[in-house]
């Protein structure tokens, strides 16, 4: 099939340390047919991450143009150029790059799109500027592939293929070919930082070395374009899982002319966008945003494992990452992808939501949970346990039995499993929605709530109300816990209002007998800068995550402690932007850009978060009050090309550190859970009530109408100390159980056996009788086992 090339191989290896690149885009596509394999990213006028054969595998840090005029110049594109990037259309994720000269002498225009059908990125490029300088430069594309995710261990070759000379990379048996529709007159394989072709540009502006080889090592292909009078040619970069596959793929994409290949690409686009809902009456920048956030939103699905999203086709802070830091955030976070899935709901599309589902149901474990993120094949990353990211998947599979839109599926053993789960781990979670700390979570909390409910919803379809009531009992157990748990009376945040919710109650999921008093729990907070303090008062840190409580209909939006806990929520968190307002996700958070305006390694401070921007314009809709100006605040936080940063800077202006005021730092962007969050708002606006509103819950909890005694629930996880007169003790477990117990020390004994549910968890339900005083003492006879616990457990009965 063709010739290695070998005559030399390059000095200087392995190379400097990898290191990925900035994750602040400017650009994300691919074509939307599953036969094109292959993603692709854009930062600052160059190509960055390239993802093949799935959205999960990043195989190449960047691929940019060097200039110079032999003698008088270097240019090094992301450097040293002016750079403007723009979409190729409402839908299409194509972009059109301007890349120009400081002094004016000369631009680079290019387009860059993926071929419709085949895994090859294509950058047709034309040069402009006066011919007579034209003809004295030289253009080097310069290739830099992190094949495998990583950027050690790479191989380069210079091969002859088809009569042509083309760049090549190969590690672990995938292949990258590099070549254009003008022939490459020098070639060179090299390591970078030491014999690759900008350390030998950028010393006398001339290319010297060709080197045929560079093995096992961090490497950059470089190839002179000779491009004699054409001022146009289109570079393409192919990948396959042989030299073969790569090389064929390429030479076909490269014969098809590129007008063509953007027709087809852009006909792709605008095809899959038919059918969205004209949800841009609700914008105030003609649909711009909205437009663009439902095309990145089915871009981040997979095409070899359809359902599977992604949270971000990205790196945070890539500039800093090496290749120990595999994940990024090209992961399946399952309530990212949840958000995700109902935010294309909200546009309208019932499809790819119901794949999400089908592929959550498949990678759920086999106890009923979710790992905290996995790659897309299931295999876990971080094994975390996120309670909310158990809940999420129940309330898609009911958004989508709501709509009519679950097909020939069945969700119902998922859902099931999934709150046969909630029950028998809650209310604690190991970590809630920041990923950092455990306890008793509002946002958490309130998606238990709502899932139980949906989950009832299910079993009471089925005809199985006596399921159904055991959800909802313990959804209200939940739920009459709510204030006991995250609202502290003695804040000290704000002069003035002591009462309001905390970020999370502290407790650990092992402990089973957990201090349920927010005024007096200790929060530990990670990322904090060395030396700083890193332990604070539960009740002094706040977030906004108490918000989800009124858009699932959990609290009224006039709640009094909902309002007094907004109060604080802004005079703490709050930033005023030039586009609208922004909130930090809690205080003293160390995730994100430091003081210096360095990348967050270890350290940094959390900055403005736009999602919160959305998640407030949902509650002042819930509130009566019109969500647009959190909706253009949204807008202005977008990029010129439509991409939503995680997050933006909170400080005045840094145009040192390249920082400013409500622009994005160098965290994620695009973030997806940012775009649905943003879509959800512009259908909220438009229905004129919150999307993610479930009516179960609001009929529940906001009519008055539930009644029924407070209950409590005693688990091995957690074994309440205590019970009021006048309640429900609820003793639940996951086997079934004879409990001998005693109201009076022993004086008297019952022996009560457990009633079992179609959950495989059985409970057993004694009534606190008025002005009973005293406790209750109970041990447990194992009936599947036949033996006893060997212990006795004691709950104290308090007056009411």
């Amino acid at each position: 099939m063709g010739k290695d090339a070998v005559r030399n191989e390059a000095f200087g290896g392995p190379g400097i340390p990898p290191r990925w690149t900035h994750a602040a885009k400017d650009g994300v596509g691919t074509a939307y047919a599953s036969s094109s394999r292959l993603w692709f990213t854009i930062w600052n006028g160059v190509v960055t991450e390239v993802y093949y054969p799935t959205v999960d595998r990043p195989q190449l840090r960047d691929l940019q143009f060097l200039i110079t005029d032999g003698g008088s110049f270097f240019h090094e594109e992301k450097r040293h150029l002016h750079s403007t990037t723009e979409r190729s259309s409402h839908h299409v994720l194509g972009y059109r790059i301007t890349n120009s000269d400081p002094e004016g002498r000369y631009s680079i225009v290019k387009e860059v799109l993926s071929d419709p059908h085949l895994p090859c990125l294509l950058v047709n490029t034309t040069l402009l500027g006066e011919e007579s300088f034209l003809k004295r430069l030289r253009l080097y594309a310069l290739c830099a592939p992190h094949l495998g995710r990583g950027g050690w261990g790479n191989n380069a070759r210079v091969m002859e293929i088809a009569g042509r000379k083309i760049l090549t990379a190969e590690k672990d048996g995938v292949w990258l070919a590099l070549a254009a529709t003008v022939p490459f007159s020098r070639l060179s394989c090299g390591y970078v930082g030491r014999s690759d072709g900008w350390t030998d540009l950028a010393s006398d502006y001339r290319m010297e070395w060709e080197f045929d080889r560079a093995t096992d090592g961090n490497i950059a292909l470089t190839g002179e374009l000779g491009l004699g009078d054409r001022r146009e040619f289109t570079m393409g970069l192919a990948f396959g899982d042989g030299l073969h596959n790569a090389a064929t793929t390429l030479l076909e994409s490269l014969a098809t002319p590129f007008v063509e290949q953007r027709k087809r690409f852009a006909d792709q686009w605008n095809r899959s966008c038919r059918r969205i809902l004209p949800l841009e009456k609700a914008a105030s920048d003609g649909g711009e945003l909205y437009h663009g956030s439902y095309s990145l939103l089915l871009a981040h699905e997979d095409k070899t494992f359809p359902g599977a999203f992604i949270a971000s086709l990205s790196i945070p802070w890539g500039e800093a990452r090496d290749d120990r830091d595999r994940g990024g955030y090209h992961l399946v976070w399952t309530r990212d992808m949840v958000n995700t899935a109902t935010g294309l709901l909200a546009a309208g599309n019932t499809e790819s939501p119901l794949r999400a589902l089908i592929y959550l149901a498949v990678s759920q474990d086999e106890d009923g949970g979710f790992p905290q993120n996995f790659w897309i094949d299931g295999e876990p990353y971080w094994r975390g346990i996120q309670l909310d990211e158990v809940a999420f998947p129940i309330l898609l599979a009911w958004c989508l039995l709501r709509k009519g839109d679950l097909g020939n599926f069945d969700p119902y053993p998922m859902v099931m499993r999934a709150a046969r789960y909630l029950l028998l781990h809650g209310p604690a979670t190991q970590q809630e929605r920041w990923e950092e700390a455990g306890g008793y979570s509002p946002s958490t909390i309130a998606s238990n709530i709502a899932a139980l409910v949906c989950a009832a919803s299910f079993a009471r379809e089925r005809g199985d109300a006596a399921t159904a009531a055991f959800l909802e009992e313990y959804a209200d157990f939940l739920e009459c816990h709510v204030e006991a748990w995250m609202v502290t009376t003695e804040g000290t945040l704000v002069p003035g209002i002591p009462t309001h919710y905390i970020r999370i109650l502290p407790v650990d999921v092992h402990d089973p007998f957990p201090a349920e008093d927010p005024n007096v729990g200790l929060l530990v907070l990670n990322n904090r800068p060395p030396g700083s303090r890193w332990r604070f008062p539960a009740k002094e840190i706040v977030d906004g995550g108490f918000l989800e409580l009124v858009r699932y209909g959990i609290r009224k939006a006039d709640d009094p402690v909902i309002m007094d806990s907004l109060r604080v929520l802004d005079a703490v968190l709050k930033v005023d932007t030039p586009y609208g307002p922004c909130w930090r996700r809690y205080n003293h958070d160390g995730y994100g850009q430091r003081e210096d305006g360095g990348p967050f390694v270890g350290y940094g401070k959390g900055r403005a978060w736009p999602l919160l921007t959305g998640e407030r314009g949902h509650y002042e809709l819930a509130a009566g009050r019109p969500p647009g100006p959190y909706l253009r605040a949204l807008e202005g936080f977008a990029s010129q090309t439509g991409l939503l940063p995680e997050q933006v800077w909170d400080e005045p202006d840094r145009p040192d550190l390249y920082m400013y005021l409500g622009r994005p730092t160098g965290s994620a962007r695009p973030l997806m859970w940012a775009h649905a969050e943003y879509i959800k708002l512009l259908r909220s606006a438009a229905d004129g009530k919150v999307f993610d509103l479930v009516p179960e819950v609001a009929d529940r909890y906001l009519s008055g109408r539930r009644g029924g005694k407070p209950m409590d629930i005693w688990k091995h996880n957690r074994q309440v100390p205590e019970v009021r007169e006048g309640s429900l003790l609820r003793v639940q477990t996951g086997a079934p159980f004879l409990l001998h117990w005693t109201r009076n020390d022993w004086g008297t004994v019952e022996d009560s056996r457990s009633t079992p549910t179609s959950l495989g968890i059985e409970y057993l339900d004694i009534d606190i009788r008025p002005r009973q005083g005293g406790r209750i003492l109970f041990t447990f006879f194992w009936i599947d086992a036949g033996t006893w616990e060997g212990r006795d457990f004691e709950v104290t009965v308090r007056g009411s």
